[in-house]
C-alpha cells in the first residue's frame, strides 16, 4: 500500500490538498494512490535536516558510505515485482527495460561505492615545504576535494529508477558525503516512494542521521523555486527538458549566493552520414539509425534526431530504407499524457511547415487508449533547414528528421546554428575518416561525445563516460551526469597552507591513514 507523502528525515509529511493522482500511459485509468504535495514548510523541513546531517555525514570514511550505497542496492532489489509492477503501469516501459534499468540503478550504486571505499575522488595532491628556496620560500600546500552540502535531485521522467531518486545524482553525490533531498517526479509517484523507502530503510540500517535523504512529492513548478533558492541547497542536478533546466539555472542565480545548476536538457544528436559509407552500407545504416531513434518511444536523451545525408546517387536507396524501417516500427507507449500531447502539437505544427515533408510513419495504428505515438521520419534540405529555425528544435518521441545536404560547408553551418549536443556521429569509410579529420574536431566543438559508425543510443557508464556538451545541451560543459565523474559535480578543492599535521584531513597527513595514492611533489605515489 503506497501512503502518498512525501519522506522528511524518515518522516512521512502530511502534504498540502487537493492529492493528485497518476493516470497509466497503458490504458489511460488511474492508478491505485493518492499523493500530496509537499508544502513550502516541509521543503525546508527537507533541507534545514540535511544541513544538519551533513555535520555529520560529510565525515564519515569511505567504509560507512560504500556500505550505505550497497545497502540502498539490496533494499532496491528486496522491493522485487512490487517496483517493477508499479514502474511499468506508471511510465508504460516494458518488463524488460525495466528490468535493465533496475539492474543499471543497482550498478550504479555499487560502482559509486567502490569509489567511496577506495577514497580516489579526494585527489590529494601535496606539495612540501622548500624554506630554503630562494628568493621566497615555498610553504607547505596540501589540497583535497571535500563534499559541498545538500544536494537537490529532479527525478527524470525516462528514467525512473537510474536517474531518479536512487540514480547516478544521487548514487554520486550520496558516495562523496553529500546529503541529497530528491524532487520525484510527478509522473511516477508511486516508483518514486518504494524507491525512497528503500533508500530510508538503508539511512537507519547503516545508523547514519535521518537527514541524510528526504523524498518531496509535487509539481517541479511550485516546488522548484523553492528548491532552488533555499539557502541550505548547495547544488542542483536535473534531466529534462531546457524550459524547466533554464527556469531551474535562473531561480539559482538569481540567489544572494548563487549555486551550481547541473542540468541535463535534451539534444538534437546529429548523425552525418558520409557519401563512401552512404554508397557502400545505406541499408545497414538506414536500418541502424531508425531503430536507435524508435527505440523506448525516441524517449532516450541521446536518441539521434537529425541525420544529415549526403545527397548523391545512393541517397535514394538510404531513404527508401529509412522509410521501410520507419513503417514497420510500432507505436511506441509514451511516458504520459503530457509528452504525448507536446508530440502530437509538434507533429501538427511540423507537418504544416512547406519546408518539410514526411517520408514515412507507422503502418500500424496509434492506440490513443495506450498514449502511443506513430513513428515518424521527415525530410528537408540543409538550404531549407537553415532558413527555418523550428526545424532546429528536439522532439521528444520516435522522429527524425533527415537532412539531404550538398557540400562539408552547409554541415558545418547546420551545426553551428544547432548549438551543443550531448552527441554527435559520423558514419564513413577508413579513407573518408581520416580525410575528415576537420569535420570530426568540429563535432568535438559541439558535443560531449563524439560517436565513429555506431549510433549514440546505449550509454556505457565508466570512467571514460561523458554525458552532457555545450548549451543548450546542458548548463555546465565541463561536467558529466553519466560515469564516474559525475561525482565531481559535488565536490569542491580546498588548500591547507603550512597547517599542522594533527588539523589536516587524513588524505593530506604524511602518515597517509587512508592508504591512498597521491600527488606529491608532481609525483604520483
Amino acid at each position: 500500500m503506497l501512503h502518498g507523502h512525501s519522506l522528511i528525515a524518515g518522516r512521512h509529511a502530511t502534504g498540502d490538498e487537493p492529492r493528485f493522482r497518476v493516470i497509466s500511459p497503458l490504458d489511460r485509468l488511474p492508478l491505485p494512490g493518492e499523493f500530496a504535495t509537499a508544502t513550502g514548510t516541509e521543503v525546508d523541513e527537507a533541507l534545514r535536516t540535511a544541513k544538519e546531517a551533513f555535520v555529520h555525514f560529510r565525515e564519515t570514511d569511505g567504509e560507512t558510505r560504500a556500505t550505505f550505497l550497497e545497502t540502498i542496492a539490496a533494499e532496491i532489489l528486496a522491493l522485487g515485482d512490487e517496483l517493477l509492477d508499479r514502474a511499468r503501469r506508471e511510465t508504460g516501459l516494458t518488463r524488460e527495460r525495466l528490468e535493465s534499468e533496475r539492474a543499471r540503478t543497482v550498478g550504479h550504486l555499487k560502482m559509486f561505492a567502490r569509489i567511496a571505499r577506495d577514497n580516489s575522488w579526494l585527489d590529494a595532491r601535496i606539495e612540501t615545504a622548500q624554506p630554503d628556496r630562494r628568493p621566497f620560500p615555498k610553504p607547505d600546500l596540501r589540497r583535497v576535494m571535500q563534499p559541498i552540502g545538500p544536494v537537490v535531485v529532479f527525478g527524470a521522467s525516462n528514467f525512473p529508477l537510474a536517474y531518479s531518486v536512487a540514480g547516478g545524482d544521487t548514487a554520486s553525490a550520496l558516495a562523496t558525503g553529500n546529503p541529497v533531498v530528491v524532487k520525484a517526479h510527478e509522473a511516477h509517484p508511486g516508483t518514486s516512494e518504494l524507491i525512497g523507502e528503500a533508500i530510508a530503510a538503508a539511512v537507519r540500517k547503516t545508523g547514519l542521521p535521518a537527514g541524510v535523504f528526504s523524498l518531496l512529492q509535487g509539481d517541479g513548478r511550485t516546488l522548484g523555486p523553492w528548491l532552488a533558492k533555499h539557502p541550505a541547497t548547495r547544488a542542483i542536478a536535473f534531466t529534462g527538458s531546457l524550459a524547466a533546466g533554464r527556469a531551474l539555472f535562473d531561480a539559482a542565480a538569481s540567489r544572494p549566493d548563487p549555486i551550481p545548476v547541473f542540468a541535463e536538457m535534451g539534444s538534437l544528436n546529429p548523425v552525418i552520414v558520409l557519401p563512401g559509407a552512404l554508397g557502400s552500407r545505406a541499408k545497414e545504416i538506414a536500418t541502424l539509425l531508425a531503430n536507435s531513434a524508435t527505440s523506448g518511444g525516441g524517449q532516450f536523451c541521446t536518441k539521434p534526431g537529425l541525420i544529415l545525408a549526403h545527397d548523391t546517387d545512393a541517397l535514394t536507396e538510404f531513404r527508401q530504407s529509412l522509410k521501410r524501417a520507419f513503417a514497420a516500427a510500432a507505436p511506441a507507449t509514451l511516458l504520459h499524457a503530457g509528452i504525448a500531447t507536446n508530440f502530437d502539437r509538434a507533429g501538427d505544427q511540423l507537418g504544416a511547415n512547406p519546408a518539410l515533408r514526411t517520408l514515412a510513419t507507422s503502418t500500424e495504428p496509434a492506440d490513443p487508449n495506450a498514449t502511443q505515438a506513430r513513428a515518424w521520419l521527415a525530410e528537408t534540405t540543409g538550404a531549407a533547414f537553415l532558413a527555418h529555425p523550428e526545424l532546429r528544435h528536439e522532439v521528444f518521441g520516435p522522429f527524425a528528421l533527415l537532412v539531404t545536404v550538398r557540400s562539408p560547408e552547409e554541415i558545418e553551418a547546420i551545426l553551428e546554428t544547432i548549438g551543443g549536443q550531448i552527441t554527435a556521429s559520423v558514419f564513413g569509410e577508413e579513407n573518408e575518416l581520416v580525410a575528415s579529420a576537420r569535420l570530426i574536431r568540429r563535432l568535438g566543438e559541439s558535443a560531449g561525445r563524439v560517436i565513429v559508425n555506431g549510433v549514440p543510443t546505449g550509454v556505457e557508464v565508466g570512467p571514460a563516460t561523458q554525458h552532457g556538451g555545450p548549451w543548450p545541451a546542458s548548463t555546465d560543459v565541463r561536467f558529466t551526469s553519466v560515469g564516474t565523474a559525475a561525482l565531481e559535480r559535488f565536490v569542491r578543492p580546498v588548500a591547507y597552507q603550512n597547517c599542522p599535521q594533527a588539523l589536516l584531513p587524513p588524505a593530506l597527513r604524511d602518515d597517509n591513514p587512508l592508504g591512498i595514492s597521491r600527488l606529491i611533489d608532481g609525483m604520483r605515489k
